[in-house]
């Protein structure tokens, strides 16, 4: 990426972002899911002192050190998951931070690459690994059992034809284009063009997520941010379907205080709740008829932020800052 070109791709609420995230000069900032770097510009452009942006894809870091040159060291491109930032951010003696950027699930710059094999749009192998390592979409569908598939499906896509679409698939192993899966899954549902939504979406976001654990990373990259927020700093996610907008619903509203004690049938056991870890929970933002006009994408998005309070956070650290797991070397 050259630093005097301007960024490949605008993110989704860019501008609800950074209203968001109010981003004052000299702070310190982590965006998580770094992508081709929107949202990272545009925190700087407002003045923060430095940026550590996190992105497991090695394209979009590689992509990326363009941008990062042509800021005087104020950027620092971090290889690594989001929801290992603290671990990331202690090894470069950065104890807590002013805000933390959560961009999730499949970057514009993962999709537009058909040789990634996220999008069904056109034809790549059967891909899928945001790392780039690892099982790919092939290997699952080639080795899991019918019954793994189609609890996948369900699960991560809320698919209510899984069992049927998870029997074709196997019935027509071995798969290995993205083209191939999408057509199988049209069959299998019955799907003709002029219908109104592709049922193969459904399908690649659920084994996608699975095969990046997504929903895993993400709940322990809001549980990362609760960590190393500031007093006052503000934890921004934009989500982009259901699964996710819930767990972030949910992060907030328990961090927030906004749950039940308990049961209404028993006393409420007020010394044993936890102090609020966050306040000013907004309510969700969504794209106008602006920008839907220019992104489509931007039509499933929804963003959440929020502010850290004082009090202690309620996951305490499940690992030693500098190690892997507990006592290991990472």
């Amino acid at each position: 990426m050259s630093p005097d070109t301007a960024a490949p791709h605008v993110p989704v609420l860019l501008a609800e972002v950074i209203a968001g995230l109010a981003v004052q000069e000299g702070e310190t900032h982590v965006d998580g899911t770094f992508g081709a770097g929107g949202y990272t510009r545009a925190i700087l452009d407002k003045g923060a002192a430095h940026v550590f942006a996190f992105d497991r894809d090695p394209d979009a870091i590689r992509e990326g050190e363009g941008l990062a040159a042509a800021c005087g060291g104020r950027l620092t491109l971090v290889p690594e998951r989001f929801s290992r930032m603290r671990q990331a951010l202690a090894a470069r003696d950065v104890e807590a931070v002013d805000g933390v950027t959560l961009d999730i699930g499949v970057s514009s710059m993962q999709l537009d690459r058909a040789e990634r094999g996220f999008s069904f749009q056109s034809d790549g192998p059967l891909d899928m690994r945001m790392e780039q390592d690892g099982e790919s979409a092939a290997d699952f569908l080639n080795s899991a059992p019918e019954e793994a598939i189609a609890d996948v499906l369900y699960r991560y896509g809320e698919e209510p034809k899984s069992r049927r679409i998870a029997r074709a698939i196997v019935a027509a192993r071995p798969l290995g284009r993205t083209t191939e899966l999408a057509e199988i899954v049209r069959k299998s549902c019955g799907w003709h063009q002029g219908m109104k939504k592709d049922p193969a979406t459904r399908t690649f976001q659920a084994v996608r997520i699975h095969l990046n654990e997504e929903l895993k990373e993400l709940e322990d990259g809001l549980e990362a941010a609760e960590q190393m927020l500031k007093p006052g700093g503000r934890l921004a996610v934009v989500t982009f379907h259901s699964l996710e907008d819930r767990v972030v619903k949910r992060f907030f509203k328990e961090r927030s205080g906004a749950t039940p004690a308990g049961s209404r049938h028993l006393p409420e056991q007020v010394s044993g709740r936890k102090a609020p870890s966050f306040e000013a929970v907004a309510k969700p933002a969504r794209a106008g008829e602006a920008e839907l006009a220019v992104n489509p994408r931007a039509r499933s998005a929804t963003l959440r932020v929020a502010r850290r309070t004082a009090a202690p956070a309620w996951s305490g650290p499940h690992e030693s800052p500098r190690t892997g797991q507990e006592g290991m070397p990472a």
